[in-house]
């Protein structure tokens, strides 16, 4: 079994627990996201991910408590990507290792679908996740103009795997 499997974890760094999410994790995860980032982002993560695409999405957690999660998915329309859509780390987990571990395994679970490339998008001003995805060897583009709509510009990762 896989990340993917739906009904999967693993021990990641100093114990933690990574899980497959399920729906009932969605509260949880916008309840911190605008405290993790320091401004308001939790909009971006609208509940049908949860509902819809969980067998894929990866919680970090020890004794209860959320410490990362990863929203990422297989692509229903380009057989050969896979998505990572939303990511994030407790602040004072950043740096365990936690986050790398997170996209390894969303990685490892891509290949075994044969997945041959994940991409991402971020904003311009999400300096340390693009420094972050330039780490663990993703392509970084950008900004493009507009690509989420006029004003907003984004900048695209992708890593072949």
């Amino acid at each position: 079994m896989n990340a993917w499997s739906g009904d999967w974890e693993s021990e990641g760094p100093e114990g933690v627990l990574i899980r497959n999410a399920v729906p009932e994790d969605y509260g949880r995860i916008v309840a911190v996201c605008d405290e993790w980032w320091g401004r308001p982002v939790a909009h971006i993560l609208p509940r049908l991910f949860l509902d819809h695409f969980h067998t894929t999405i990866l919680i970090a957690e020890k004794g209860g408590e959320l410490l990362g999660f990863l929203v990422g998915f297989p692509s229903p329309t380009k057989a050969d990507e896979a998505y990572v859509h939303f990511s994030g780390v407790a602040p004072e987990q950043r740096r365990s290792g936690l986050g790398r571990e997170m996209y390894r395994l969303f990685l490892d679970a891509a290949r075994d679908d044969g997945r041959t490339v994940v991409r991402a998008v971020t904003s311009p001003v999400n300096e340390r996740s693009i420094a972050f995805h330039r780490s663990i060897g993703f392509a970084v583009t950008g900004p493009h103009e507009g690509y989420d709509g006029p004003g907003t510009d984004r900048m695209a990762f992708e890593l072949r795997l």
